[in-house]
């Protein structure tokens, strides 16, 4: 095939053996790939398998239907299958089982055993049972026998399979249910037995066969089960005494441990692990003797349970006797020896006791010796290569060696078949053969089986020995490789692959001497079962021992084994183990593969690559690559003649043409393939060009019509938009004409508001102002008379005081206290005038009538004067109430009766008339003082009141000039507006006249109201037990509409100047 740029191929992985990508450049003989994961890889052509691109997402379940049989395509095909649970897969009449590691459900019923009884290989998915079927028809029909191969390593599942092989051969040639103890049923039951002393834990697997077990099932000529026998090979008695972790020896000698013997069978492998447990020390020179007290309990038990004689065992095991022409001569052997002789022992028992159960099977399954037809299946160990392989991997390779070459002939053999049948030339193909590999082996003489014999029987030789006659003898075989810097060791190249041996203990695992001491002490054994085993040697050879050898015995075996299998018709099945962890759903590609390649399965499919790997019938051909002669199709001829065509065209040659089929060579599957991506990649880049040609024209005029409607609506909103502007503008031009024709009246209406309010204050604090001025004159004028009538007063006293001298010390201490009375009083009209001097300035003066009525007692001008003081200062009402009080005060002291003419009579009860006087003076005078503590502090607070007063003023007069100053430039507005003719006058509220009484019942509420009102002095109502006055009232003049605009329109602006 040709690998060009962009084409899927595979190449190799060390993780996952194989891993598809596509090529991205070629350069010469080497590409630069891009894996699935991501990585570059840079690899020669020749390394590179092509990929099918059409194969089906489920895989194919036979493997020859793919259209390029290769190892990453067998491969990959298994693990798509596996992933669903697809556990069998056809390759050819060959079965892949790969170990599900888990119970499948209905894999095995009954109803499914009915499916297939009587199809035909390939009408249903492939099954073991499929498989059986066809050998048992084969059987019946050809009345020729049939065999089943079953391999592959420990833990592929190959004893599962045979156990299913079994059943389903019971199933279709098995007896009524009815009968009791069937041969098919004996064949069954002795499974657990032979696993029990055959089967043992390995590094791979858990119960893993370490013999190799052929079973035949007789049949007679009804079809019906007659007869079966087993067969063993090579049970690995070695695993007796020789065990290595983490594996495990036999299952019957834990099942010994977990419980006693009962019979012969449990005697005699519980004497073998006591023998185990028998140790050896060194006494002398070369001689050896039980190493301890334990050595020896443990060889008295096993000689009590082989029922032989104590001194007897052990003299078998440490002495040995040697044949001379003159006599018999007893030799000691060292400890070594003896551990030797032990393990012989051991391995001889349980060899003997595997025999006989196979044999005490075969008596009671019982066999048919007119059965002219059998079904033989085979289940036996697979391939193995360990880090360390002796003489049983040996062993097992050379089987599956001969099994392999047997497989290559079958395989070829059907090939051939096919090729028959079909008509076409096929006697130049050569067959792959194995035979140099079984000549390195077992060739008699030079092969590597006869020399270790021939070694062997050298008491002297060594596996170092061995190994040099090996190299010297195969040092230039193809097949036999020495190791580097390697003494004892050797590689074959089998077909599966290169494994290293190492030849330490292949002679004595060669060596099954018949030892006679031990044969003699067990034949004379008092347990019957014990001496059958070893029964007694010949008479010629009493004393001799004789060595037989394991290897050159196992392969007499295995070729009486091969000779059943050439007259029988085979059957394979190849059974993988997905992973080494023994774990479910878990596929690893690395192991798989070498198993593939040990199973001899992708053997197979090399030698059918050495014929036609890939053959299609005509149609299939057609319908496949009619693309590449498409006018081949146009004319009526033979589908033979049209496919000939097509291979014509392409240049393709060396392809066979069947009467059916047509049989392609290695490769030509791939150049189809190539050609057909090819023309397919041109096809697609000229349809790609029109559709992408057609793609971008709709799409032009998609977006042309598109872009048009958007024109269409944009505009449109524009016009809108442009409309609704113009006709906002025009209602914005009469809302703002409105607008501003409101607010200038609605200014002109608050100017006007503004002056009629500032006019009402300054008329209010203008008539304040008159008023202050005027108690501050009264208050001066009484404050005269006062101090006059305080002066003539004193001028009195003192002439009555001259009159009365005579009168005592009293009458004296009376005028002094006068005369402090009179300091007083000086001291406070003092006090009075010092306001008088702190009044502001008068203010332009305003019309204000005022109503005042001043009552000719005292007490009435007091109780006038009290309410007075919310309309005056804190001051001023202070200087009143003491005017008051002085008037008062000279008001009693005019109306005292002093008569100008006084007798002598009189003058006592004068004197006690103004000593009262004197006292009541005196109680008034503290009154006068303490009201006039009380004044004084009212006086204080009031003047703080007055002083902020003064400062609201002044603030009032800020902002009326601020007022003025707007006003004034507004002046030009309001002269232009009141001179502009109006067929409506504003509907200004005519400026009425205000008076102003100050009713409220908190004067200190109403002067946070605005800044034209005045803080209330004096108490509260509440406070004063006189009764409040009536308020003064202040009286504006009404500003009518008339005074302010005139009757004109022409004098609107000089009444207003006026009005100003």
């Amino acid at each position: 095939m040709e690998i060009t740029a962009g084409s899927h191929v595979w190449v190799e992985d060390q993780e996952l053996a194989w891993v598809d990508g596509v090529v991205t450049s070629v350069n010469g003989n080497e590409a630069e790939v891009e894996t699935i994961n991501g990585n570059q890889v840079t690899t020669k052509l020749s390394k590179l398998y092509p990929k099918d691109m059409e194969a089906p997402d489920t895989g194919v379940d036979d493997m020859t239907k793919l259209s390029y049989l290769h190892e990453p395509a067998v491969l990959h095909n298994l693990a798509i299958r596996y992933g669903i649970k697809e556990i069998y897969t056809y390759c050819g009449n060959i079965l892949i089982a790969i170990n599900p590691f888990q119970a499948i459900s209905h894999l095995y019923d009954t109803k499914l055993m009915d499916s297939y009884k009587g199809a035909q290989l390939g009408d249903r998915s492939p099954h073991v049972f499929a498989i059986t079927d066809v050998a048992y028809r084969a059987m019946n029909n050809e009345g020729k026998s049939n065999s089943i191969l079953v391999s592959g390593e420990s833990g592929a599942g190959k004893t599962e399979t045979t156990k299913m092989i079994m059943r389903y051969l019971a199933y279709l040639g098995g007896h009524a249910a009815a009968e009791a103890r069937t041969v098919e049923r004996k064949v069954l039951e002795s499974n657990p037995v032979l696993e029990a002393f055959g089967n043992a834990k390995t590094v791979r697997n858990n119960n893993s066969s370490r013999f190799g077990k052929f079973v035949e099932i007789q049949f007679d000529a009804r079809g019906q089960i007659s007869g079966a026998a087993i067969r063993t090979y090579l049970l690995e008695k070695s695993r007796v005494c020789q065990i290595s972790e983490p594996e495990r020896n036999y299952h019957c000698f834990y099942l010994l441990c977990a419980a006693p013997p009962k019979d012969a069978i449990f005697r005699i492998v519980a004497a073998i692990l006591h023998l185990g447990n028998i140790a050896f020390a060194l006494e002398g020179e070369d001689s050896s003797v039980l190493e301890d007290d334990k050595a020896k309990f443990h060889l008295q038990v096993a000689a009590e349970l082989l029922m032989c004689d104590l001194e007897a065992l052990e003299t078998a095991l440490c002495k040995r006797n040697m044949v001379t022409p003159e006599e018999v001569i007893k030799r000691s052997l060292d400890p070594l020896g003896a551990a030797i002789s032990r393990d012989g022992l051991a391995k001889t028992i349980y060899a003997r006791l595997f025999d006989w159960l196979v044999k005490k099977i075969n008596v009671s399954i019982g066999q048919d010796p007119d059965s002219k037809c059998l079904i033989g299946v085979l289940d036996i160990y697979g391939f193995e290569s360990f880090k360390t392989s002796s003489f049983e991997q040996f062993c097992i390779n050379f089987t599956n060696e001969k099994l392999q070459q047997h497989f290559n002939q079958h395989v070829f053999k059907m090939e051939q078949s096919v090729y028959q049948e079909e008509e076409i030339d096929w006697s130049y193909i050569d067959f792959v053969d194995n035979q140099d590999v079984l000549d390195l082996i077992e060739k008699k003489p030079g092969g590597i089986i006869s020399l270790l014999d021939e070694t062997c029987m050298f008491p002297k030789s060594t596996h170092e020995t061995f190994a040099q006659k090996l190299y010297q003898t195969f040092k230039d075989h193809k097949r036999f490789v020495k190791p580097k810097l390697a003494r004892t060791e050797f590689t074959i190249v089998h077909y599966a692959g290169e494994v290293q041996y190492q030849c330490d203990q292949f002679l004595d695992k060669n060596k099954d001497y018949i030892v006679p001491e031990h044969q003699e002490l067990l034949s004379t054994s008092k347990c019957s079962f014990i001496a059958s085993l070893f029964p007694s040697l010949n008479a010629e050879t009493p004393k001799s021992g004789k060595f037989s050898s394991i290897g050159s015995r196992f392969k007499l075996q295995l070729q009486q084994l091969m000779d059943i299998l050439n007259s029988t018709e085979p059957h394979y099945i190849r059974c993988i183990k997905p992973n080494s962890d023994l774990r479910p759903e878990i596929f690893e590609n690395v192991s798989v593969l070498q198993q593939l390649r040990s199973g001899g399965v992708l053997e197979a499919i090399r030698v059918k690559c050495e014929g036609y790997p890939t053959n299609r019938i005509f149609s299939e051909f057609l319908e496949r690559f009619s693309i590449l002669a498409p006018e081949v199709l146009k004319e009526n001829v033979e589908e033979n003649v049209a496919c000939k065509s097509i291979m014509e065209k392409v240049g393709l040659s060396n392809y066979q043409i069947g009467k059916t089929k047509i049989f392609l060579r290695a490769g030509q599957m791939a150049e189809l393939d190539g050609r057909k991506a090819k023309l397919l990649g041109e096809s697609a880049k000229v349809i790609q060009k029109q559709v992408r040609s057609r793609i971008a024209r709709k799409r032009y005029v998609r977006v042309q019509t598109a872009s048009i409607c958007i024109q269409t609506v944009l505009r449109g909103q524009l016009a809108c938009e442009s409309l609704k502007f113009r006709k906002r503008t025009a209602a914005a031009v009469k809302i703002q004409k409105s607008a501003r024709r409101k607010s200038a009246s609605r200014k002109y209406t608050n100017i006007i508001s503004s002056a009629v309010v500032v006019q009402t204050g300054i008329r209010a604090i203008v008539a304040h102002n008159e008023f202050r001025s005027k108690m501050q004159n009264r208050s001066a004028t009484i404050q005269a008379a006062t101090e006059e009538e305080e002066k003539d007063s004193g001028k009195e006293e003192e002439d009555i005081g001259k009159e009365e001298k005579d009168i005592g010390k009293e009458e004296k201490d009376i005028g002094k206290e006068e005369k402090d009375i009179g300091k007083e009083e000086k001291d406070s009209g003092k006090e009075v005038k010092e306001p008088e001097d702190k009044e502001p300035e008068k203010q332009p003066t305003v019309k204000v009538q005022e109503k005042e009525e001043l009552p000719d007692p005292p007490v009435a001008v007091l109780e006038q004067n009290e309410p007075d003081k919310p309309d005056v200062s804190p001051d001023k009402e202070q200087e009143v109430t003491e005017e008051s009080n002085e008037l008062y005060h000279i008001v009693k002291e005019i109306s005292s009766p002093i008569q100008d003419v006084l007798t002598a009579e009189d003058l006592p009860s004068e004197v006690e008339q103004l000593k009262v006087l004197l006292i009541g003076e005196k109680k008034r005078a503290d009154e006068y003082q303490k009201q006039h503590a009380e004044t004084q502090e009212l006086s204080e607070q009031r003047r703080k009141k007055l002083e902020e007063t003064e400062k609201k003023v002044h603030q009032l007069q800020e902002s009326l000039n601020r007022l003025l100053f707007s006003m004034s430039e507004q002046f030009s507005q309001l002269k232009t507006i009141l001179q502009t003719p109006s067929s409506s006058k504003p509907a200004s509220p005519p400026i009425a006249r205000v008076d102003y009484f100050d009713n409220s019942d908190n004067s200190d509420a109403s002067s946070t109201g605005s800044d034209f009102a005045f803080p209330a002095s004096g108490h509260d109502s509440a406070n004063n037990s006189c009764p409040r006055p009536k308020a003064p009232q202040v009286h504006v003049k009404d500003a009518t509409a008339t005074e302010i605009t005139g009757t004109a329109d022409s004098d609107k602006e000089g009444a207003f100047d006026d009005y100003f």
